[in-house]
């Protein structure tokens, strides 16, 4: 007979839902590693709908460091970067399925409409950034540099991406007949 687990409302935290921290929780653990010796890669970005370029992505720069901390634009900035109907999936949700990738250690949100704030209160080592960027075009370059961090251009080449898949999707419910 095999065996069902039937989720109940008392129900612990998943192991991914427990690396999703506050910004004050993830400083705290960041030094922690640091004083293990770790060093610490910092990704960001969207995740609204998930993708084999965000997993590959985030593998990368999992493979920069030690520790991988993942900053999740809340939902308010999605909708300020990407638009009207957007996220798609809300900010808790997208921050869950992000840790609970193997490559992920912790997970925060943040609201702001850069991710400068983070990079300065946890200091990375490596700020790791898409392959759509190239070193000198990195917003935050600057601030990385700044307290002696490092820029790092990981993933694959970006062939993927949220927006055009649902164009394509839009495209298929205007066009059934690809198929």
């Amino acid at each position: 007979m095999p065996l069902r687990v039937v989720p109940s409302g008392d129900q612990k935290l998943t192991d991914s839902m427990s690396r999703i921290l506050g910004r004050n929780r993830v400083i705290a653990r960041v030094a922690i590693a640091r004083r293990r010796g770790a060093r610490v890669v910092l990704a960001n970005g969207c995740f609204d709908v998930l993708h084999v370029g965000h997993v590959r992505y985030l593998e990368a720069a999992r493979a920069l460091g030690d520790l991988l901390v993942v900053g999740v634009n809340s939902d308010e900035q999605v909708h300020a970067l990407k638009g009207k109907g957007r996220p798609f999936v809300p900010e808790r949700e997208r921050a869950e399925i992000i840790a609970s990738l193997r490559s992920v250690d912790l997970v925060t949100i943040f609201n702001e409409p850069t991710v400068e704030a983070l990079l300065l209160a946890i200091k990375p080592d490596f700020h790791a950034k898409g392959t759509d960027y190239t070193e000198e075009t990195v917003p935050e370059r600057d601030v990385v540099r700044s307290y002696g961090g490092r820029v790092a251009i990981v993933g694959d080449p970006k062939q993927h991406s949220t927006s055009k898949m649902i164009m394509q999707l839009n495209q298929r419910v205007v066009s059934p007949d690809e198929d």
